[in-house]
């Protein structure tokens, strides 16, 4: 759990940034999303290839330029 202590003299526009600079250095809300709905077991394999081929993909072109 992200927590952020309000410094002394410290804006409250500063802690919020500070707060969410942490909040996604520590992943929470990728991990919230992935655990917001069930994947069958077939589908998250599905899309984990799906994944790797599109990554592989944008690897390819980006050598090729």
């Amino acid at each position: 759990m992200a927590v952020v202590v309000v410094q002394e003299g410290e804006t409250l526009e500063s802690a919020l940034r500070r707060f969410k600079r942490k909040v996604q250095q520590e992943d929470i809300i990728k991990e919230i999303k992935r655990h917001s709905f069930y994947l069958k077991p077939g589908e998250k394999q599905r899309t984990k290839e799906a994944l790797a081929r599109k990554r592989n993909r944008k690897k390819r072109n980006k050598d090729v330029e």
